[in-house]
């Protein structure tokens, strides 16, 4: 199984970064490698940019810890198991860390989900200093 990470320090309040990357049917929004996502608080379907779809089971989405798990559970890509987790750490100085981790198997697919969440990790600053989220 493969053991991924990304993180990031983004200039905003932990506050709204949770809130935004833990609404489960709005990741497209924020996450380059997608076209489009719907969902709800337990499960979500995402569509990526090639077309293929993935059906993605939420684990967990804890506003205390802001930790926010899900599994992808079916859909177009062979996965045969898949755990992303999403913290965002509050620095107490109005900017927090993104610490996105994934396990995933086969460890053939690793080098596509890692350089997909790498650039929706890296772009995170860059939406998060947009003027609607200033």
């Amino acid at each position: 199984m493969a053991t991924l990470r990304s993180h990031a320090l983004i200039n905003a309040d932990a506050e709204l970064v949770w809130r935004v990357l833990s609404d489960a049917a709005n990741v497209a929004d924020w996450f380059p490698a997608m076209s489009g996502s719907t969902g709800d608080g337990e499960r979500r379907t995402v569509t990526l940019r090639d077309g293929s779809k993935l059906e993605e089971a939420v684990v967990t989405s804890d506003a205390y810890l802001r930790r926010f798990q899900y599994r992808v559970v079916g859909g177009d890509l062979a996965v045969d198991h898949h755990l992303g987790t999403v913290d965002v750490l509050d620095l107490g100085d109005g900017s927090c860390l993104v610490v996105y981790g994934t396990e995933i198997e086969p460890e053939s697919a690793a080098a596509a989900f890692d350089g997909a969440i790498g650039d929706a990790v890296a772009n995170l600053p860059a939406y998060f200093s947009r003027p609607r989220h200033v």
